[in-house]
């Protein structure tokens, strides 16, 4: 067999693969007697037709069967010989096919990136030890109460820390802004709109200018959109709107008691104190460990240069899109706001992609090198806690990983995280101070 293997690109490249006739013929035989030992024609039991005649009834079949052995068998025999590392699927061009010469195809595949590791054992790294204060759990504190807000009705004019209920209808020079940016049809008007009085909500400078409006009370609000807006075609330009102010509602906090505690499964006030400050030193551990582990990866990939396979970037980039398109429209994000910023999502996955797609061959060798290696025990607190998350069984979990080809995904996941595990402990880590917050 012969193989010429070219260059098309990073990590692409092209197989030329060249099987003599010998074998062609060979397995042409060997094909022909597989389809005799099956095949029923009429006037001669099963598996006893003669196979000239075989050959002949089947002729296309034999011969699609045949350029499949062979393609296969030598294609896996080139990756050998040649020692290449395939990711993804090949793209096979037959270029030609006779049973009395030479099979010829072509394989276009991308592979895995070569590069040598750099001394991953001993990367510096600082961890920064902090404490939790008071002031952490006031504000924890504070931000419980507000989830707890009601807003009741108040007849008196807007203040800083209102809500005001609007109706509006919005402009640029004088024509509707659906008419410029047809994605931002929230932009051109609203009723019954929730406007937070605190600065800088909404659009900026639209809040201000009802302070001291009362239910009833028509103002005609100019605003200046930023040269940074969300919504390109509004950028740096001027708007007007026509707000009519419906209501004026007041944010209205629970007394911060032993009975707001056990709104949240808490015995009394100070069984919340100490649940709250439990849960911020915890989180604040959490915080200074990933700090820690994304310290060492960084160091670590910031050391290599390598191209990578294109299709695996890509693909990459396709699932991260898919990922922060779905999280903010469960948040609630308009679909105007995500078109608009359809090019800014695009490019910031294909970074992030890059960066992953890097780290897990980089990751994966490193595993090698160690004999670091995944199995079900490390997957099963994934989807222990997947299951957790949605509600369902942990049966119900792994069907639906399986139905959709993630199992791979998960092992992946683990085989990651104990690499990084790994490069923790061999770490070099300094323990410093973090910063002393105000009270």
């Amino acid at each position: 067999m012969n193989v010429t293997v070219e260059n098309l690109g990073p990590c692409k490249k092209m197989l030329r693969v060249e099987v003599p006739t010998e074998k062609v013929k060979e397995t042409y035989e060997t094909v022909t007697k597989s389809f005799q030992r099956k095949a029923s024609l009429p006037g001669f039991r099963p598996g006893k037709s003669p196979i000239n005649m075989v050959a002949k009834r089947f002729a296309r079949d034999i011969d699609e069967d045949v350029k499949n052995k062979l393609t296969n068998e030598s294609y896996q025999q080139a990756l050998r010989d040649h020692k290449l590392i395939v990711v993804g699927n090949p793209e096979v061009e037959e270029v030609s096919f006779s049973r009395e010469e030479p099979y010829q195809f072509l394989a276009t595949i991308e592979v895995a990136p070569q590069f040598d590791l750099p001394d991953y054992k001993g990367i510096p790294a600082q961890r920064q030890i902090g404490r939790v204060t008071d002031a952490d759990v006031n504000k924890a504190l504070m931000m419980l109460r507000e989830r707890q807000t009601k807003f009741e009705t108040v007849d008196r004019e807007l203040k800083e820390g209102d809500v005001a209920v609007v109706n509006y209808t919005g402009t640029v020079d004088g024509v509707p802004i659906t008419d410029i940016a047809p994605a931002a049809r929230g932009l051109t008007g609203q009723k019954n709109f929730w406007v937070n009085m605190d600065k800088g909500s909404f659009i900026p400078g639209f809040a201000d200018q009802l302070t001291g409006a009362k239910a009833g009370d028509k103002r005609t609000v100019n605003v200046d959109f930023p040269d940074d807006f969300v919504t390109p075609q509004l950028q740096g330009k001027k708007g007007v709107y026509e707000v009519e102010v419906v209501e004026a509602k007041e944010k209205v906090l629970p007394e911060l008691n032993d009975e707001f505690a056990k709104s949240y499964g808490a015995e009394n006030l100070e069984a919340l104190n100490v649940g709250v400050r439990t849960d911020l030193e915890n989180e604040l551990k959490m915080k200074q460990e990933n700090a820690v582990r994304e310290q060492i990866v960084r160091t670590l990939l910031d050391k290599i240069q390598t191209d990578l396979p294109e299709t695996i970037v890509l693909r990459e980039t396709r699932a991260i899109v898919y990922n922060l398109v779905n999280d903010n429209q469960r948040r609630g994000t308009p679909g105007e706001v995500l078109e608009a910023q359809k090019d800014q999502i695009v490019a910031s996955a294909s970074v992030a992609a890059r960066e992953r797609v890097k780290a897990n061959f980089v990751f994966g060798k490193i595993a090698e090198k160690e004999g670091i290696k995944a199995d079900q025990s490390d997957v099963i607190p994934r989807v222990q806690q997947i299951a957790m998350e949605n509600q369902v069984s942990m049966d119900q979990v792994i069907k639906d990983l399986q139905k959709n080809n993630r199992v791979d995904e998960l092992f992946q996941q683990a085989l990651i995280q104990k690499v990084v595990d790994f490069l923790v402990k061999n770490a070099n880590i300094e323990e410093v101070p973090a910063a002393e917050p105000k009270e």
